[in-house]
């Protein structure tokens, strides 16, 4: 049998994934919202959020509409005019359209879970800590499998129509048509991490700022106009933002591995063991999700053990059947010869079985030093909560520093496993082999995708359900026990967004390269010169670079105008709604809504214009060279900044929940918690912090996909069309 008729067994993991999503959306809705007013503050986030992906999708669609009609034109006029050149690949305009509407759905469906969850975790929460992290981890799962799910459903559909249906028998045609797919993918992640991301933090701040800073009433009290809002954002960005963000990276690890893989002559068994690594990663993670849960009264190493369970079982299980996976699709003779020059079979194998664990490794890695510098468990954050003794400047100070410096060992990390990935590969004998390496490094990476995910997605839920329990006025140790999962998420989420960025980094890499052999096959072998004295690459380099900090500028930017907006609206409420102080009066809650809607739309345009043109305008006025140059510095640039902004959000955030939990004492011994001068200077500090850990931190993933993306797919124009 052909070794193309086994990818069926994606489609098998696909639907394992998602019916396990679907399995798991049916236990949590068995449990009961609550209370009337529970169930009523529920529906007013659930409206919240439908209001607002409506009218985000909508504009969403009128984009994809534009681009589409474009890439048509590009990829059928010039052979309707008699030239022989392919400027967009003939199946990019469908594959774009397919690869956002998955995008799009998986966060959609992420989203409705979350919001039909909330007050299930609260209710659950006011029986056992155990019980809530139980409601809020399985609504996390459902968006983690239905990311794993629609992607792997994605990227083996369009192999399965290329292949059956379109006759292309070539594997070098499918690799480099595929390669180009991911722009819908990256397009879409754009707009929903950027807007929900602004979104989210513009509601957030306005809240803090007003409510806890100016006023001085706790954290999501109804008496706050921009409450509901707040929560509406926990949603919108954190869950279906986030959701479109690692299906981005989980469906470019593979398409870059399709490339890389026939580059080096492995044909389609190089495509076929990505998908096979990811089917075997969603079993894995099922199995991995039984072994999370808790006791009463458990601390928060006890929380996180508890999550670091699921996933270290979901790795080592993906760590161990990798081996006859690889041995089997590797050491297959499909009746090619392919293999690496000078390289025998065996040791192919064990190179690419040794990249994939490197891969598995590297996310443990990244997730430990970015677990240890924002987890109030380890000394950094600590630390930085004690300098909330002299005020808030000291706690910027060390916020800063401490994301500076949590920089390095990520970096460090994905220097690390990309150079020896790339050697026992087989690096040495063969370059491409060597690259196919790093590419299934990143597959080893993402391969637990499912239950890392869920890690991740529970927090907003939690989050939600600490601010439903409040506003329902709930029993105290209801809010202590889901103030106990929201720290929790926060940790996980910045985990979470440390794993996402190196996800991002390495697949990065790859489509670099594959942009590289695509450009260099337009042009002739050895015509591109792509050293960093070509004055070509220099100036892509640093345009590249420029581009990475204006895209962070506009995002914190969209963050600081929108949420002046809801400052001025929850000051103006306060002011002129009569007994709202006193509770006798009920605030306009839609209004915050609308106003972060409006913002959100509209500053989410700019960073998603400018990352989808910086790649065109370079590619047309510097070649292939300068894109090369572009792509390289957005990855080098954005990858430091995400890390730098995600940590010190991160350290900020819950160094004002360490106050906040009575854990800071002086050296007398008193309390510093809540109310107290720590904290206000603890919540400005986690208030700057915030657009940076969820609005631009996370929106670099994006920057370097979708620039990649849109590199690649107008390839063709950077080689025809360059003015140098």
């Amino acid at each position: 049998m052909a070794i193309e008729h086994l990818f069926w067994l994606g489609l098998v993991g696909a639907a394992l994934a998602l019916l396990f999503a679907l399995v798991q959306n049916r236990k949590v809705l068995k449990f009961s919202e609550g209370t009337a007013a529970m169930v009523k503050i529920a529906q007013a986030i659930r409206t919240g959020a439908n209001a607002y992906l409506k009218r985000q999708y909508s504009a969403v669609i009128k984009f994809f509409a534009v681009v589409f009609v474009v890439l048509l034109g590009l990829a059928f006029i010039p052979g309707w005019l008699g030239y022989d050149i392919e400027l967009v690949n003939v199946y990019a305009p469908f594959a774009f359209i397919t690869g956002g509407f998955f995008t799009g759905l998986s966060g959609y469906i992420g989203m409705k879970v979350a919001t039909a969850s909330n007050a299930r975790t609260a209710n659950a929460a006011s029986e056992s800590l155990n019980k809530g992290l139980r409601v809020s981890f399985s609504s996390g799962t459902v968006m983690g499998f239905t990311v794993a799910g629609l992607g792997l459903l994605d990227v083996t559909m369009w192999f399965l129509l290329l292949r059956f249906v379109f006759g292309v028998d070539d594997p070098t045609i499918i690799g480099e048509s595929m390669i180009k797919f991911g722009l819908g993918v990256a397009s879409m992640a754009m707009f929903a991490r950027v807007g929900g991301g602004i979104f989210t933090k513009a509601a957030d701040v306005g809240a803090d700022l007003v409510g806890k800073v100016e006023v001085g009433i706790p954290e999501d009290d109804p008496r706050n106009p921009a409450v509901i809002a707040d929560n509406v954002g926990d949603n919108v960005g954190d869950v279906a933002g986030m959701g479109a963000d690692l299906y981005e990276a989980y469906a470019h690890a593979i398409i870059a591995t399709f490339a890389l893989g026939v580059g080096v002559g492995y044909g389609f068994r190089s495509m076929l063991l990505p998908i096979l690594v990811f089917a075997v990663g969603i079993i894995a993670s099922i199995i991995g999700t039984f072994f999370v849960r808790t006791k009463e009264d458990a601390s928060q190493k006890s929380l996180l053990h508890s999550l670091h369970m699921g996933t270290f079982v979901s790795s080592g299980l993906v760590a161990i059947l990798a081996l006859p996976l690889t041995y089997f699709v590797i050491g297959m003779d499909d009746g090619g010869a392919y293999y690496t020059p000078g390289v025998s079979m065996m040791d192919n194998m064990w190179g690419i079985y040794g990249s994939i664990l490197l891969g598995i490794v590297a996310g443990v890695l990244i997730g430990f030093f970015t677990e240890r510098y924002t987890s109030d468990m380890y000394h950094p954050t600590r630390d930085l909560a004690k300098t909330t003794e002299t005020g808030a400047a000291t706690v910027m100070i060390g916020g800063l520093a401490l994301g500076m410096r949590a920089t390095v060992g990520p970096i460090v990390t994905i220097v690390g496993a990309t150079i020896i990935s790339f050697i026992i590969s087989g690096g040495h004998e063969s370059f491409n082999a060597g690259l196919y390496g790093i590419g299934i490094a990143a597959v080893g990476m993402l391969s637990t995708l499912g239950i890392q995910l869920a890690t991740d997605a529970f927090g907003p839920v939690a989050d939600n359900a600490g601010g439903i329990a409040e506003m329902a006025k709930m029993p105290a140790n209801v809010r202590q026990r889901t103030d106990a999962l929201d720290a929790l998420g926060n940790t996980t989420a910045a985990t979470g967004k440390g794993f996402s960025i190196g996800a991002t980094a390495f697949s990065a890499l790859a489509l670099l390269v594959s942009y590289f052999v695509m450009a260099e096959a337009r042009l002739g072998e050895g015509a591109l010169d792509i050293s960093i004295t070509n004055p070509a690459v220099l100036a892509g380099l640093f345009l590249g670079v420029a581009t990475a900090f204006y895209f962070g500028a506009l995002t914190i930017s969209a963050v600081h105008k929108a949420a002046e907006s809801i400052v001025i609206e929850v000051r103006r409420q306060f002011r002129e709604i009569l007994g709202l102080m006193e509770g006798k009066a009920e605030p306009d809650y839609a209004r915050c809504v609308d106003l972060c809607t409006q913002s959100a739309l509209k500053k989410m345009l700019a960073p998603a214009l400018l990352a989808f043109l910086a790649p065109v305008v370079t590619g047309f006025i510097f070649g292939a060279a300068g894109v090369i140059g572009l792509l390289a510095g957005i990855l080098t640039a954005g990858f430091a900044l995400a890390l730098f902004m995600m940590t010190s959000g991160g350290a900020w955030d819950n160094a004002k929940k360490h106050i906040e939990s009575d854990q800071l004492k002086d050296e007398h011994g008193t309390v510093k918690g809540k109310g107290s001068e720590n904290h206000k200077a603890a919540v400005i500090g986690d208030t700057v912090g915030d657009p940076f850990k969820d609005t631009a931190g996370p929106s670099f993933n994006i920057l370097i996909t979708l620039s990649s993306s849109v590199a690649l797919v107008f390839v063709g124009v950077a080689t025809a069309l360059s003015l140098m």
